[in-house]
């Protein structure tokens, strides 16, 4: 799913682009971060028939924490530039920012184009004058690029909202493998079993998803095309094959496999090319394996000195003594790194509860994330300034996500059962 960036340009109009309905209900709780007035206006042209731009583009800033948008519903008409945007009205709510916007789909190609300018309420000086389109389908991505624009220059924080989730949702024997929008909406579904689904991992470009399946009762590795759902089985050894993870180039996977004995890490060719290496020799169980971004240290869990702990070693020095960095607790599992290489998530036990924790690379200070207990598979978001994790809460399994300096909570639940293992994907 491409996304064009366009010089801003003229004026745009009607939008037919269907409003997809939400499949996760989203709430946001913040404390303590500082949040900027907006007003995202209704953008001229939009908000006839079930869909409005604007509001996606609000909800975006909204569930950042780190936005106030201010109610707009009342504008009307909207705006077709900003010479015509009642300025006193929005200082006198304190508004910092006004995003002004004007929308069009082409009867031809069927392609919608949004143009916007964010503008400083005190100045009227224009911080963005920015177009972007996309295919008719694509209306809610072109809301969230819009969004990620307006965030990346207000805060400097990269974006996130055109990012996509992946996660495993479970009701009764039902077990699915679901792709959505960050923001839940768009849900689409790649698998529907009725054995288990382990392990989503997206690959660098987006594009495909290795996963483990229990499809023919054995464990098996899988790599799924998303835009044709072209599948192939990549690792089908006797025993267990679990917990695959992509090489950054996206040509090979490190996976865990028992054909040998105990569960221990080898690197496989997505394309079937070549026979397993194994990375690790270890005495011990060897298992969630993890690349860094820049490809040079594999991280992992292990219980070579006793109870599971956090490793990482150089992949130029495989044979020497990996390095330990999971400290004070006898359980500490699923490393996962921030896509900058800084930091690190993982989740540890504490007494009865398990908690996600988050390490600073550099200092290798860790603290305690989440106020919930029974945390999973923690993942960082593209921009990494959130986590998103799974957790159970009145006994039902839900996501959840937390910023990285602790001051912004969010809660995604689903009527459709239980939520697991999610995967925050890359930017589209």
């Amino acid at each position: 799913m491409k996304i064009r960036f366009l010089p801003a340009i003229g004026m745009l109009f009607l939008v037919l682009s269907p409003w997809a309905q939400a499949d996760m209900t989203l709430e946001v709780v913040t404390q303590g971060a500082q949040q900027t007035p907006i007003a995202v206006l209704p953008f001229a042209g939009d908000g006839v028939g079930p869909h409005d731009l604007s509001a996606v583009v609000a909800a975006d800033l909204k569930r950042s924490g780190l936005f106030d948008p201010l109610d707009t519903h009342g504008v009307n008409p909207a705006p077709a530039d900003v010479d015509t945007v009642h300025w006193e009205d929005w200082q006198a709510q304190h508004a910092n920012f006004v995003v002004v916007g004007n929308v069009q789909e082409d009867p031809a190609s069927h392609h919608v184009k949004a143009n916007f300018r964010l503008v400083e309420v005190v100045t009227r000086m224009a911080h963005l004058n920015l177009s972007f389109e996309g295919t008719g389908d694509q209306y809610r991505m072109v809301a969230h690029h819009i969004a990620d624009a307006i965030l990346e220059n207000i805060t400097g924080y990269t974006g996130m909202f055109s990012s996509r989730i992946a996660y495993i949702t479970q009701r009764g024997a039902a077990h699915s493998l679901k792709v959505a929008d960050s923001d839940g909406f768009n849900e689409q579904t790649m698998l529907n079993t009725n054995e288990p689904i382990m392990s989503p991992k997206w690959s660098p470009d987006g594009q495909r998803m290795a996963y483990v399946t229990f499809e023919l009762n054995r464990p098996m590795v899988v790599v799924q095309t998303l835009a044709t759902g072209t599948r192939k089985v990549v690792a089908r050894y006797k025993g267990s094959n679990s917990a695959p993870a992509w090489t950054p180039d996206g040509k090979h996977l490190a996976v865990v496999l028992t054909k040998d004995g105990h569960s221990q890490i080898y690197r496989i060719a997505v394309d079937g090319s070549d026979a397993p290496e194994r990375l690790l020799v270890s005495g011990g169980i060897d298992t969630e394996p993890y690349y860094s971004p820049d490809g040079q240290m594999l991280y992992f869990t292990s219980d070579r000195d006793g109870g599971p702990q956090i490793y990482r070693i150089a992949l130029d020095d495989l044979r020497g003594v990996p390095e330990r960095l999971s400290f004070g607790s006898t359980y500490a599992v699923s490393p996962r790194l921030s896509r900058d290489g800084k930091q690190l998530a993982y989740v540890q036990r504490d007494g009865g509860a398990f908690h996600v924790m988050l390490m600073d690379l550099a200092s290798k200070q860790a603290q305690v994330m989440t106020d919930t207990t029974l945390d999973e598979s923690p993942t960082f978001a593209p921009n990494g300034r959130y986590i998103l994790y799974s957790t159970q809460v009145g006994g039902r399994g839900v996501l959840a996500v937390v910023s990285t300096d602790g001051r912004i909570r969010q809660k995604l639940t689903t009527q459709t059962g239980d939520v697991y293992e999610p995967v925050w994907g890359p930017l589209q």
